[in-house]
C-alpha cells in the first residue's frame, strides 16, 4: 500500500513578495514528511518469528511423512489381509475337496468291508456245510468243478435245498426216512411258513392211492407233544380236518388235497415217500 505524502509551507527568508526570476532560485523545500507513523521491527523479534515457521513448516512435514507412511502401512496391511484371506478361501476349497474324496474313499472302504464280511460269513456257511459230510459228494455239488448251491436233483428254495424222495417201490417208514435224509447231511422238512408250506404241496406227486403222502419232520415225542426233528415245538398247523388213514405219531402231506389243510398222523412204521431239506452249500440272495 503507498504511503500518503504531505508536503510543508514553503517560508520565503527577504519577507516580500519574490520576483518570479528570483522565485525558482531562492526556492527553500522543507523536509517531506510521512503523516503515517514508520513501525519498527525490535532486534531479535524477527528471527523469531521465522524461527516459528521454520518449526511450523517443518512440523507440517514430519505430519505429511508420517500420513503417507500410515497410508502405505494401511495400504499394505489390507493388501496382506486380502492376498490371506484369498490363500484361506484356496486353502478351504482344497480342503473340501479332499474331506468329498476322503468321504468317497470311507464310502468305498465301508462297502469294501462289507462285501469282504459277507464274502467271510458265506465261506464259513460252505464250510459248516462241507463238515456236516463224511464224505463230501464233490460230483454231487461241483460237476465239470462248478459248485452249485444244492446237490444234483435237489431242487433250491429260498437258502434251502429241498429232495422229494421218488422211488418207485423202495418206500421207507418215518425213522428210516430220516435216516436216509441224515446220510446226506439233511432231516426230513421242517416247514416255517407258508410260503415253504406252498412249495412244497406244489411238488408232491400222487402215488398209490389217496393214502399214502409224504413224510415231513413232525412227530410225537413221549409226552405226546408235536415236535420237529430240530427239536422245536412252535408252528403253523395245516392239519386235515378229517383224518385219511388211521391216526398215529408220525405227519406226513396228502399231496391232492387242499394246500392249507393236507398235514395227516399216520403210524410212523407205514411205508412212504419223503421230503428232504438241507442248507444250501453257496448262499445266494433270498428273492
Amino acid at each position: 500500500m503507498e504511503e500518503e505524502l504531505n508536503y510543508a509551507t514553503v517560508v520565503f527568508k527577504n519577507g516580500g513578495r519574490p520576483s518570479e526570476e528570483k522565485n525558482e532560485d531562492s526556492t527553500i523545500y522543507s523536509t517531506v514528511k510521512s503523516r503515517v507513523p514508520v513501525t519498527t521491527v525490535p532486534d531479535g523479534e524477527a528471527p523469531a518469528n521465522f524461527q516459528h515457521f521454520r518449526l511450523l513448516v517443518v512440523c507440517l512435514g514430519i505430519l505429511c511423512v508420517l500420513l503417507v507412511a500410515s497410508i502405505s502401512a494401511i495400504v499394505y496391511t489390507v493388501c496382506v489381509v486380502m492376498n490371506e484371506q484369498r490363500a484361506f478361501a484356496a486353502n478351504l476349497s482344497h480342503l473340501k475337496k479332499e474331506n468329498e474324496q476322503l468321504v468317497m474313499e470311507r464310502s468305498i472302504l465301508e462297502n469294501r468291508t462289507e462285501e469282504l464280511t459277507r464274502v467271510r460269513d458265506d465261506l464259513n456257511w460252505t464250510l459248516e456245510v462241507i463238515m456236516k459230510f463224511d464224505s463230501f459228494p464233490v460230483t454231487d455239488f461241483c460237476p465239470d468243478k462248478k459248485c452249485q448251491p444244492c446237490q444234483k436233483g435237489w431242487i433250491l428254495f429260498q437258502e434251502n435245498c429241498y429232495l422229494f424222495y421218488e422211488s418207485v417201490y423202495y418206500w421207507r417208514t418215518w425213522q428210516d426216512s430220516q435216516k436216509f435224509c441224515q446220510s446226506k447231511a439233511a432231516n426230513l422238512v421242517v416247514i416255517d411258513s407258508s410260503q415253504e408250506q406252498e412249495f412244497i404241496t406244489n411238488h408232491s406227486k400222487f402215488y398209490y392211492d389217496m393214502f399214502h403222502g409224504y413224510w415231513f419232520g413232525l412227530h410225537q415225542n413221549a409226552e405226546e407233544d408235536w415236535i420237529w426233528v430240530d427239536g422245536r415245538n412252535d408252528t403253523v398247523w395245516y392239519w386235515m380236518k378229517e383224518e385219511f388213514a388211521d391216526s398215529g405219531q408220525c405227519a406226513m402231506i396228502i399231496p391232492f388235497v387242499n394246500p392249507t389243510a393236507n398235514w395227516d398222523t399216520v403210524n410212523c412204521l407205514m411205508r412212504n415217500k419223503f421230503i428232504c431239506e438241507s442248507g444250501v452249500l453257496i448262499r445266494t440272495p433270498v428273492t
